[in-house]
């Protein structure tokens, strides 16, 4: 049970010496990861579509 009351402290000491974002950089790293989502989206779909109909174009 020590080990464990130890082991709590210990990650308690750490969280303090965390930097944790305030809202601004929240969003902006937020804004950040979904437009970095979405272009990566949208390269796939793109060369989807193309392998799809060059594909469609050597079966028939």
């Amino acid at each position: 049970m020590e080990q464990t009351k130890k082991y709590f402290r210990g990650v308690l000491n750490e969280l303090k010496k965390v930097h944790w974002p305030n809202r601004r950089e929240v969003i902006v790293y937020t804004s950040v990861v979904v437009v970095a989502v979405l272009v990566v989206a949208a390269v796939i779909w793109v060369f989807d579509s193309l392998l799809s109909r060059i594909l469609q174009l050597i079966i028939r």
